[in-house]
C-alpha cells in the first residue's frame, strides 16, 4: 500500500487553499452517493473536510470508493476547489471548499459499529465506556479533552508565573487515615506490608512547606476506596496547591486569581476578580447548603416569628423540641442550634398543582424532613391573603398571625408560593427546604445560561466552617476537614471546653451549586496538632504510628502555612456546561468503579499472587449497589 502521509489536518483548508494538492489522513465520517458522484465527510482532531469522487473518476477509485463505510481510516490525496455559492456550509470552518480525490487508499476498515460517532453519542454510558475508543472520537469529546489541555496548562502558566514550583509527590505512600478507604499496593519485598495510594498530597505538601519550598502546586492524581455513589470516581486530579507565610486572604486572592487566568485562557471568558463570601451559617441559614447555587436567588428566610401566635401544632412542637434538645446538650458542653421552621417564597408560582408540590416534598423527605407544608399567596398587593395548604392557620386577625404581616415580612406578593420545612434539628430544616430549593432552580430554568444565551459562573467562597463534628454514634468529636486545619486564634485557648463553637479557618470555594475547592490554614505548631488529636479521641500512640513522621517535622522550625486544592475534574465539567465528570475524562470508571472496556479489576494469577505473599478467600459477595 502506497504511503499518503497528511500535508494538512481536516479542520484547515480554506477558500485560499483552492488549487492546491493535498493529502489528507481521517475517519470518514458519513458517506454519501448522488447520481454518481461521491462525498465523503472526512474527520481528524480537527475538523472535517468534504472529499469528493467526482462521476469521471478513473474506475479504481470509484471501486475503493464503493469500499467505504463509517469510520474506516483512510488517506486521499486531490485538489481543492471552492464550492459554488449555493453549495457553501457555514456551519463547517472548511464549508467554502470540498477535495477533489485524484487518490485513495484504505488504511484501515471498521467492523459494525456499536454505535454512530456523533457530535454527541446517544447512546447508554455503559456502552460508551465499553467502546471508549469510539466514543472519544466524537466531536464533544473532543472538545472536553481539548478543555482539559487547555484549563491543565493555563493552570501550569498561571503559577509558574506566581513563583509556583511544580513538585511531584509519592504514589506510593504510608497508609493514613483521611476520611476514606486507602487502596492498598502489597510490598514483594516486605511480606505483609503494604503502600496506600495517595487519597490526596495533603501531608507531604505540608513537609514541603518544612522544606522551605515557600510556594508549590501539582496537578496530582488522587485515590480513594470509596462506596459507589454520585458522580465519583474512584481516581480523580487535584490542583493540589501550598504556600508558606500566609494567611486566609492571600490564599483566597491567590485562587480568584488562578481562576480568572483560566477562565480567559481556556474560554476566553472574563469573571469578576472577586467572590461572594458566606460565612458557613450564612450559606446554610439562607442557603440550605455549603455550596450554593448563586445563579438565582431565592434565599430561604426563618418562619419562627410567626409560629407561636399561628395554629399550626407542629411547628410548635418542632420548635418545642428543638429547644428541649439544646438543653440537654448544653448540660454535656455540647452547643446545638435548637429547632427550626424555615421558608422559601417561590415568586409566581402560586399556580403550581398538587402534584407539583408533592414533588417538591418528595426530594425534602429524602434529606429527613417530615413533611412540607405550604400556602399561596392571593389578594392584591395592599391586602393579600393566604389560601391552601397550612394557610387556616394562619390567615387570622392582627397582631401577630395575619396574612398581611407574614406576607410583608416574608416579601411575598400574590401570586406566589409559599413552602415550609420544620423540625427539631434546625440542621435538617435548612438542608431539607435547601434541596427544594436546588430543584426549583433546575425545574424552573434558573439555572440556565444568561439573556445573551451564555453560561454563567458565578462563585462563592464559603469561610467560617465549624472545626469540629460531634458523632451521636460514637460519642465524639471529630474533625469536620481535617485534622491538620487550625482553629481560628480567638479559639485558641479555649479549644477543649466548647469544641462545637471553635471555626476553623477552613475555606471552600463554590461553582454554580457545586464543591469546587476545599482548603485550610495549616497547624504548624506540634503542642496545638496534640490538643486537636485530643479533642477527636486520636490515641496518642496511634498518632505516632499514623502521622509520626509529620510531628516530627513540625519540631524543626515549620513555617505557617495553608493551602488549597480545586477538582481538575469538577472544574473543567463546569466549564464545558456538563454535569457528570465522565464526559470530561478520558477512561472513567462507571457507577460502580469498573472500567468496561478492559475489566478492570480483574484477577491475577496464582503465580503473583504467591510473589506477593497473599491469598484469596473466596466469599459470597454482591457487586456494590448505586446510590
Amino acid at each position: 500500500m502506497e504511503t499518503m502521509k497528511r500535508t494538512t489536518t481536516c479542520g484547515a483548508l480554506q477558500k485560499t487553499d483552492a488549487g492546491k494538492t493535498v493529502t489528507l489522513n481521517g475517519w470518514v465520517h458519513r458517506k454519501r452517493d448522488h447520481g454518481g458522484i461521491s462525498f465523503i465527510n472526512l474527520r481528524d482532531r480537527y475538523g472535517i473536510t468534504q472529499v469528493v469522487i467526482d462521476s469521471d473518476a478513473p474506475a479504481e477509485l470509484t471501486a475503493i470508493s464503493a469500499e467505504l463505510r463509517n469510520e474506516f481510516c483512510i488517506a486521499v490525496e486531490g485538489t481543492v476547489r471552492t464550492r459554488p455559492d449555493s453549495m457553501v456550509n457555514p456551519d463547517m470552518p472548511t464549508g467554502e471548499i470540498e477535495v477533489v480525490a485524484k487518490k485513495l487508499n484504505i488504511l484501515n476498515r471498521s467492523e459494525v459499529l456499536p454505535f454512530q460517532v456523533d457530535d454527541e453519542s446517544e447512546a447508554k454510558e455503559e456502552l460508551r465506556l465499553t467502546y471508549r475508543y469510539l466514543d472519544l472520537r466524537s466531536a464533544g469529546m473532543q472538545r472536553r479533552i481539548k478543555l482539559r489541555n487547555d484549563v491543565a496548562f493555563a493552570v501550569r502558566e498561571w503559577m509558574t508565573g506566581q513563583g509556583f514550583y511544580e513538585i511531584e509527590t509519592p504514589t506510593f505512600i504510608k497508609s493514613t487515615p483521611e476520611g476514606a478507604r486507602d487502596y492498598l499496593v502489597p510490598s514483594r519485598l516486605y511480606p505483609g506490608k503494604f503502600y496506600a495510594l495517595p487519597q490526596s498530597p495533603q501531608l507531604y505538601k505540608q513537609i514541603l512547606m518544612v522544606g522551605g519550598f515557600d510556594k508549590y502546586f501539582q496537578i496530582a492524581r488522587c485515590y480513594r476506596d470509596e462506596d459507589a455513589r454520585g458522580d465519583r470516581q474512584p481516581e480523580f486530579t487535584q490542583i493540589d496547591i501550598e504556600m508558606s507565610f500566609v494567611s486566609r486572604n492571600d490564599i483566597l486572592a491567590m485562587t480568584e486569581g488562578l481562576m480568572g487566568y483560566v477562565f480567559k485562557k481556556a474560554l476566553g471568558k472574563t469573571i469578576p476578580p472577586h467572590f461572594t463570601r458566606l460565612t458557613y451559617e450564612d450559606a446554610m441559614e439562607r442557603y440550605g447548603s455549603d455550596k450554593p447555587d448563586l445563579r438565582f436567588d431565592m434565599q430561604m428566610q426563618d418562619f419562627a416569628p410567626y409560629v407561636a401566635e399561628g395554629g399550626f401544632q407542629a411547628f410548635k412542637d418542632a420548635l418545642a423540641a428543638g429547644e428541649a434538645d439544646k438543653v440537654a446538650a448544653a448540660a454535656k458542653g455540647i452547643t446545638l442550634a435548637g429547632g427550626g421552621v424555615k421558608v422559601l417564597v417561590v415568586p409566581g408560582k402560586a399556580d403550581y398543582s398538587r402534584k407539583q408540590i408533592e414533588e417538591l416534598e418528595a426530594q425534602a423527605k429524602i434529606y429527613k424532613a417530615k413533611g412540607l407544608a405550604w400556602m399561596k399567596v392571593a389578594g392584591t398587593d395592599t391586602v393579600p391573603t393566604l389560601e391552601g395548604g397550612v394557610a387556616k392557620f394562619f390567615a387570622g386577625g392582627e397582631p401577630a398571625g395575619s396574612a398581611q404581616k407574614i406576607c410583608a415580612g416574608l416579601a411575598a406578593k400574590p401570586g406566589d408560593l409559599i413552602l415550609l420545612v420544620a423540625d427539631a434539628q434546625r440542621k435538617i430544616a435548612n438542608i431539607a427546604l435547601g434541596a427544594v430549593r436546588s430543584k426549583l432552580g433546575r425545574d424552573l430554568g434558573l439555572t440556565g445560561p444568561g439573556p445573551d444565551g451564555k453560561a454563567r459562573f458565578e462563585f462563592a467562597w464559603i469561610v467560617d466552617f465549624p472545626l469540629f463534628e460531634f458523632n451521636d454514634e460514637e460519642n465524639r468529636w471529630e474533625a469536620a476537614h481535617h485534622m491538620f486545619s487550625m482553629p481560628q486564634e480567638k479559639y485558641h485557648a479555649t479549644l477543649e471546653q466548647d469544641p462545637g463553637s471553635v471555626l476553623g479557618d477552613l475555606y471552600d470555594l463554590v461553582l454554580n451549586g457545586y464543591e469546587l475547592a476545599s482548603g485550610s490554614i495549616r497547624i504548624h505548631d506540634p503542642v496545638l496538632q496534640k490538643r486537636i488529636f485530643n479533642i477527636v479521641g486520636f490515641d496518642p500512640a496511634d498518632a505516632e504510628q499514623k502521622f509520626g513522621f509529620l510531628t516530627e517535622a513540625f519540631k524543626y522550625g515549620a513555617p505557617p502555612h495553608g493551602g488549597i486544592a480545586p477538582g481538575l475534574d469538577r472544574l473543567v465539567m463546569l466549564m464545558a456546561g456538563e454535569t457528570s465528570i465522565k464526559e470530561v475524562i478520558a477512561f472513567p470508571k462507571n457507577s460502580f468503579a469498573v472500567s468496561p472496556m478492559d475489566k478492570a479489576p480483574s484477577e491475577v494469577d496464582q503465580k503473583q499472587l504467591d510473589e506477593l505473599h497473599l491469598s484469596i478467600v473466596h466469599e459470597p459477595t454482591e457487586p456494590p449497589k448505586k446510590e
